[in-house]
């Protein structure tokens, strides 16, 4: 017990100082001032060339998204996921070694070239990601946490990160194993980390934006537009694609009958949904 409690209190202390200098120290690998830029760039984008031009600059729900984006980059962290996934590990990791496993790296990979260990990293973990996705629209329970984030009526770039703190602990417990088993030589994964960040505002965002041939690899707004429509062909959902699309033309989930632009989004009952974060945050646990 003590351990667990050397393990918490690391994981919260460590953070507060990641935090802190991620705030009074601005460097190149600062999340924080990269998130700022890309949100800031997007957003003028946004009133410059917008693809609904009706749509307000300061859309419905704009504050409380730029607040989602926050909180689940930084703040929950500093709250509870930092210190639970680092007690997560341990467990795992004790667990593991009943069975006399010290080491879950199956697929060795570090001696390759960095640019081959991003790609194949970040494809990896979109498939991965693409997977969890279809489940929380598949499993009832799960769905119930990821309305939060189909309870955009206005998309913007923010509504990016708008979602229930749980699904950070879902997809990265289901990301964990498979991604810990590959045995990756790479230190520095910021550049991945921006990259995604930039593709999933751009998804978001209020652009025209279809990357010509690359639409069949790369998602887009005109495709997720319809990702978040009321009203699709399968209850279940379509184009669950994260930074690529490849998965949703592969696996026929995809869907793009016509222009998106002006389509109704949200789900059925959205009226009874509420409209604060902290009915949202609760709201799952309810139902």
């Amino acid at each position: 017990m003590e351990n667990y409690l050397s393990i918490i209190s690391k994981s919260y202390s460590d953070y507060w100082n990641y935090l802190k200098n991620e705030l009074l120290q601005p460097n190149w690998h600062n999340y924080l001032y990269w998130l700022i830029a890309i949100s800031v760039a997007v957003w003028l984008l946004e009133i410059i060339v917008p693809w609904r031009k009706k749509q307000p600059i300061i859309r419905k729900d704009f504050w409380m998204d730029g607040f989602y984006m926050f909180f689940n980059y930084f703040l929950f962290s500093l709250i509870a996921y930092n210190a639970i996934s680092n007690v997560g590990v341990e467990l795992f990791n004790k667990f593991l070694a009943l069975f006399g496993i010290h080491n879950l790296v199956a697929i060795e990979i570090s001696s390759w070239p960095n640019w081959v260990q991003f790609l194949t990293m970040f494809v990896i973990a979109d498939f991965i990601q693409w997977n969890t996705h279809r489940l929380l629209h598949r499993v009832p329970t799960l769905w119930e946490f990821h309305k939060v984030h189909h309870s955009v009526e206005q998309m913007g770039f923010a509504a990016h990160l708008r979602y229930h703190w749980m699904e950070t602990i879902i997809y990265k417990s289901i990301q964990y194993i498979p991604l810990a088993m590959i045995g990756f030589g790479l230190k520095d994964f910021f550049i991945m980390h921006i990259i995604t960040v930039i593709i999933g505002h751009i998804n978001h965002s209020n652009l025209n934006i279809t990357y010509g041939p690359l639409k069949y690899i790369l998602n887009n707004p005109a495709m997720h537009i319809w990702h978040h429509a009321k009203e699709v062909p399968d209850p279940h959902g379509v184009n669950f694609g994260i930074s690529l699309s490849l998965w949703d033309y592969l696996f026929k989930t995809n869907y793009i009958p016509k222009t998106g632009r002006d389509i109704q989004l949200g789900f059925d009952d959205m009226e009874a949904f509420p409209k604060s974060f902290v009915g949202q945050a609760i709201y799952p646990f309810k139902k």
